[in-house]
């Protein structure tokens, strides 16, 4: 996510800051779809926020393929088949501290928004607004302004809010009868491995560093441990549980080994977790989101306080995903 440009405090462990935007897209104003109403990256419902109509056409989402959090988002808009119903625009893979940037695109304007900086949506809506400029952020074209950059819901709400605009035979990513323990299969996901990783990385001290790396690798050795015989974390089809660990999996030994310091081993040496992460990305709808040029870019560029040269490494080889 495009946070402030400092990432690590001397003598503290990584937090994330997890106050977002909480508009919604939903079908019925004021009323979800799912009768759970929560995302086990929350934790806990939201209730009495303020909401916009699912109209296709009217949203622009707004994700780089460099970020994981915004990764999921591009995942399941393509198995959802939203394609022709949002539309999406992907800034560059680095950004300062004041915002990600649409150098991508001809002119460095984003083509329908029209704007340089994704800052300028946030502005549009929030002249001072006093956050992270962070993606994925869903903006509304007509206006130009931001409607919501609440990654959890942001997919959630693709799923339940915009089903009247599924492809035919579009997969079921948050089943019914699985639903309790998905979210607590997520939960441990979210803070333990999609967050953990940032925890080692970000680590102001020795002591909070060696205990994010542990929390990590026994969250990885229990997902190593649950996906033997399992083709899917929660069976034999694919939930958003599985988004959700493959952004960070797929960036793993391309980043978080070297970069954030997750060393104990790399992911092709762990053999279910790299038999199901490149199963993964052999889907196209997963595959076709990632782009290790610009992973790499993003992480050794941006993130000046763990690598001050910029310097991005060669290595390692990653044709190991379509050998």
């Amino acid at each position: 996510m495009g946070e402030q440009a400092t990432y690590v405090e001397s003598g503290k462990e990584f937090t994330r800051d997890m106050n977002y935007i909480p508009d919604r897209i939903t079908a019925t104003p004021g009323v979800s779809a799912d009768p759970l109403d929560e995302t086990a990256d929350r934790g806990s419902a939201r209730i009495d926020v303020p909401t916009w109509p699912v109209e296709p056409g009217r949203y622009r989402l707004v994700a780089a393929k460099a970020c994981p959090w915004a990764n999921r988002s591009l995942i399941v808009r393509n198995l959802l088949g939203l394609q022709d119903v949002v539309s999406v625009g992907m800034p560059g893979p680095t950004h300062d501290a004041r915002s990600w940037t649409f150098d991508l695109d001809e002119g460095g304007l984003d083509p329908v928004l029209g704007i340089e900086r994704l800052q300028q949506a946030y502005f549009a809506r929030y002249p001072d607004y006093p956050r992270g400029i962070t993606v994925p952020a869903i903006v509304d074209v007509p206006t130009g302004r931001v409607v919501t950059n609440d990654f959890p819901w942001i997919t959630h709400d693709f799923f339940f809010e915009w089903r009247e605009h599924h492809r035919a035979g579009a997969p079921d990513l948050w089943p019914v009868e699985q639903r309790e323990e998905m979210e607590r299969v997520m939960r441990r996901v979210f803070t333990e491995v999609n967050n953990g990783v940032y925890r080692c990385g970000f680590a102001g001290s020795q002591e909070a560093y060696n205990d994010a790396y542990d929390r990590l690798w026994t969250a990885l050795d229990w997902l190593e441990d649950r996906l033997r015989g399992r083709t899917y974390l929660m069976g034999e089809n694919l939930t958003e549980a599985d988004i959700r660990l493959f952004t960070t999996l797929v960036r793993f030994d391309a980043v978080y080994h070297g970069h954030f310091k997750a060393n104990r081993n790399k992911l092709t040496e762990m053999p279910n977790l790299w038999r199901y992460a490149k199963h993964l990305y052999n889907i196209p709808e997963f595959g076709s989101t990632v782009d290790f040029d610009q992973i790499k870019e993003h992480y050794y560029v941006v993130h000046r306080d763990v690598n001050p040269s910029g310097i991005v490494p060669k290595g390692p080889d990653l044709s190991v995903w379509t050998a």
